[in-house]
């Protein structure tokens, strides 16, 4: 019987719908996109590999018509795909209902080229009502929102493929310039500017517990705000630099020591009381950003974590679609909030009308509501915990309890502010003060209080309780201790204030601040100690590249203008191709391709890549170098390397002299008998090593180099090791079929190579000794996986609260990680093993789960010789027969 083809883009998906629409249809994925703008050289037809704008993929001169292609990985589930739509009645293109989902529903119908009918079906919720509701009411595909994502994909490519080769020549290779990214990674090095830019100021102010004169009274802290009625000052009064602002009085330690004795014994009162009424209100539920922000703050996982369990979430039915940026919720979410609200809190906490959110967004990314638990009916945690766990049953419990606060009654009560005055012997007048917040009807925050794991514990600290004071009333002093105090320079950015940033800025939207932060760590541009984000020297060397020869790429107004008119594009505003005429060719002003030929050869890569730290004492400037090898100080003709967890803002001038005076373990050992040239004793980024001869200017062959061996220094090594260790790999012998045997040591320790056999050495000494009957003996015996028995764990956590198996710190041939017997997790450069926590253990494997099981590889064995030709003579007569086709264009 033939049935209906319904296309999604994910496996789990595809097996939540077909559950859902019964025997009638056929559930299949897409595996996300099927097409796509040539990732290679080699993905590029050979039609269009001589087109000067091929490299592109985008044909600039005809109207920017894409060029796009069927990656390899995808043509096997295409070939499924149209197999599946020759029995079909129908195809239903389920793809999600935002950009990039129109965008993948079109690319199904350009390459499926479907002769039946085709139909568009959306729902933002995988509910049994809300599929079949969608499978009965389909759309037309929506070509605005496709244009809109490709001439954004187009944008992209043009931005990256054009200011990366700048990158590439002037900082280093394989960098990567992004047009969003570009702009993240320029916050985050602003941030750093301003954070070495910073100097500490030193102020000091009194704290005093106060007791009531009478019974039964409760005693209370109030801290300093004026001497003879002129204001302390605080760290708002100081700028970034250490300079007060404005005529406060700033008391040092002395000062204010001798200021606390004299008030020790002094009579106190109460000079006013203050009381105001307390009302909040609940903030909207979440949309994208807000929702990786609370997550970041209350569960600690990064952005890429949240939006893979939200995925999750979503394509099991238990929330609505996770890509939004609207704080609507519909009238049965609403309805079903307020019954909830009145069975769980009572009728007192439901407002007496809905509440309604809205944003002032030009064009809410094709939002249909808020991310709220799926269904007309919201199910607690309760009720799924035989359904989610781990990972999926925190983020569930969060969006739960976001969306049923968010339509709860207002917390109110009131506010006091209390000020006391007292004499102290020295004649001078102090005026302390204080507050505190009675909440008398605790309303949403029952449910939920933003930033806080716990509202009840939450609600508790909100609530400072001060006695019944009033004007007049005597007090006395019962402790007086005076308090120093430093500025702080502006905290770094984590994952959730960088969203928010940019949110702020417009700049990216909700699909991709995940992907923002994911990349910018990925390219080492910015590295994590903690939860704050760091930028790197690289990162530091691009940012002043972009910002001095092409100030407009990473300009944050001119990067939201083109989020706004991308908007206008899928909103049928504006036409995709002048727009992107403009921005390419320019139009009055310089567009992308002349920035990126007329601005070349005006940029100094030495200059690019040198960030000033300073002058030091004698007056001579030292500078950080970014190089090959990683970054470098520099002072004239001394160097010297920076560590790789020392932050930009921790390298002072004195930390740099520091650095710089160490004592160098880098020598001559002495000349090589053979070719005269001199050999190094070195330190280098992946440790101690030895070398013949230095780098010649121009050349670009390298100097032969040989790491130590692990019971080799570097203070001690001779030349004799040296010259040892240079002649690596040793040949030990010539085999009977006549192919060498040779003695090396590895990334895996030492070992024996003959062809593509290898065998393990026991020890790096062995290299030198291993005979050749000892060889052969080797090769002779069955290859063993693994090397020997398993190392004993370094250190033994506990349980893990999720899986409940053990989890243990292991050395890896690249560092420290953690395992719970089935994931592993690096342990990050600034934890050591000793500070590593259970929680933070289990974070960090719950985020390799979340990502899911490691890829295999696929399999690289060879094909006989004669299936090998008769591919190839067949592909051959194909490529014959068929005239190349042209650039597919929307």
């Amino acid at each position: 019987m033939a049935k209906a083809l319904v296309i999604v883009e994910s496996p789990a998906k595809a097996k939540t719908i077909a559950g859902i629409l019964g025997r009638d249809f056929i559930v299949e994925s897409s595996i996300g996109h099927v097409r796509d703008l040539p990732a290679t050289a080699t993905e590029i037809p050979a039609a269009y590999r001589g087109e000067p704008w091929a490299r592109l993929g985008v044909d600039v001169d005809n109207d920017f018509k894409p060029l796009y292609v069927v990656p390899g990985k995808k043509k096997q589930q295409v070939s499924k795909l149209k197999g599946l739509m020759k029995g079909a009645t129908e195809l239903f293109l389920a793809t999600d209902e935002d950009r990039e989902g129109e965008s993948i529903a079109w690319h199904l119908t350009e390459v499926l080229a479907p002769r039946i009918p085709v139909k568009r079906m959306v729902f933002h919720e995988i509910t049994k009502e809300a599929v079949r509701t969608a499978a009965k009411n389909p759309r037309e595909l929506d070509r605005r929102l496709v244009d809109a994502q490709e001439a954004r994909r187009i944008l992209d490519r043009l931005y990256g493929y054009e200011v990366s080769p700048v990158l590439w020549r002037k900082v280093l290779p394989k960098l990567s310039a992004g047009r969003v990214q570009s702009v993240a990674t320029r916050i985050i090095v602003e941030r750093e500017r301003e954070r070495m830019r910073f100097r500490a100021a030193e102020y000091w102010d009194i704290e005093g517990d106060f007791q009531p004169e009478g019974a039964g009274q409760d005693a209370f802290g109030a801290v300093l705000l004026a001497v003879d009625d002129r204001r302390v000052a605080t760290g708002k009064d100081f700028d970034p630099q250490g300079n007060l602002r404005g005529e406060t009085l700033v008391l040092d330690e002395s000062r204010a020591t001798a200021l606390a004795e004299g008030l020790r014994d002094a009579p106190f009162a109460v000079k006013s009381v203050e009381q105001k009424p307390y009302r909040r209100s609940p903030s909207p539920p979440f949309i994208t950003s807000t929702l990786q922000q609370e997550a970041g703050r209350k569960l600690r996982f990064s952005s890429q974590r949240t939006m893979q369990v939200a995925q999750r979430l979503y394509e099991n039915g238990f929330i609505t679609y996770m890509r939004t940026d609207s704080t609507t919720l519909s009238g049965a979410a609403i309805a079903a909030a307020r019954a909830q609200i009145k069975d769980l809190y009572g009728p007192d906490y439901v407002p007496s009308s809905p509440r309604q959110y809205k944003r002032k967004v030009k064009n809410a990314q094709e939002a249909h509501e808020a991310i709220r638990p799926a269904g007309d009916h919201f199910r607690t945690p309760d009720d799924l915990s035989s359904q989610l766990v781990g990972d999926e049953m925190r983020l569930y419990d969060l969006i739960w309890k976001r969306t049923v606060a968010s339509q709860m009654a207002d917390a109110v009560g009131r506010s006091v502010q209390v000020r006391l005055e007292g004499r102290a012997s020295s004649g001078e007048t102090a005026e302390f003060g204080t507050s505190g917040t009675v909440i008398t009807f605790p309303g949403f925050l029952r449910a939920y209080v933003e930033g806080a794991d716990d509202p009840e514990a939450e609600l508790a600290d909100r609530e400072t309780h001060l006695p019944d004071l009033r004007e007049g009333q005597a007090l006395r002093a019962t402790a007086m201790e005076p308090k120093g105090h430093s500025t702080q320079p502006p905290p770094r950015f984590t994952e959730a204030s960088l969203v928010k940033r940019l949110e702020e800025l417009g700049v990216g939207r909700p699909s991709t601040y995940a992907s923002i932060m994911g990349t910018i760590q990925d390219r080492g541009y910015v590295w994590k100690k903690g939860s704050a984000l760091v930028p790197s020297y690289i990162a530091f060397s691009v940012v002043g590249l972009l910002e001095q020869h092409f100030s407009k790429l990473v300009d944050y107004d001119f990067t939201a203008k083109m989020e706004d008119d991308l908007d206008m594009i899928a909103a049928g505003e504006s036409e995709a191709s002048p727009w992107l005429r403009k921005f390419y060719f320019g139009n009055g002003q310089p567009g992308l391709k002349v920035m990126v030929s007329e601005h070349l050869d005006e940029i100094d890569a030495r200059e690019v890549n040198s960030i000033p730290v300073g002058k030091d004492a004698d007056g001579v400037e030292i500078i950080v170098r970014v190089g090959r090898y990683g970054p470098y100080l520099q002072r004239g003709d001394d160097r010297a390397s920076v560590p790789e967890d020392l932050a930009p803002d921790e390298l002072t001038i004195e930390k740099a002299e520091e650095l710089l005076n160490a004592p160098s373990h880098d020598r001559v050992l002495g000349p090589d008998p053979e070719t005269g040239l001199e050999v190094w004793a070195k330190a280098g980024r992946y440790g101690p090593y030895v070398q013949l001869g230095e780098m010649e200017e121009g050349s670009k062959e390298k100097p032969k180099t040989a790491s130590l061996f692990k019971n080799m220094e570097l203070p001690t090594v001779t030349l004799e090791d040296a010259l040892r260790l240079l002649t690596l790999p040793r040949t030990v012998g010539v085999a009977d079929d006549g192919e060498e045997i040779l003695a090396l040591n590895g990334r895996y320790g030492p070992y024996i190579k003959k062809g593509s056999d290898t065998r393990s050495l026991g020890a790096e000494g062995d290299i030198f000794g291993v005979s050749m009957e000892d060889a052969l003996a080797l090769l002779a015996q069955p290859k063993q996986r693994g090397r020997g028995a398993a190392a004993a764990p370094l250190r033994e956590m506990g349980e893990d609260p999720v899986t409940k198996a053990p989890i243990v710190v292991k050395n890896g041939r690249f560092g420290p990680y953690v395992t719970d017997g089935e994931y592993n997790a690096s342990i990050p450069r600034d934890l050591t093993i000793e500070s590593l926590t259970l929680e933070r253990a289990a974070e960090m494997l719950a985020e390799k789960r979340a990502a899911g099981p490691p890829k295999k590889k696929k399999s690289t064995r060879r094909k006989s010789s004669a299936k090998k030709t008769t591919k190839k003579t067949t592909k051959k007569k194909t490529s014959k027969a068929r005239a190349p086709k042209p650039p597919t264009t929307s």
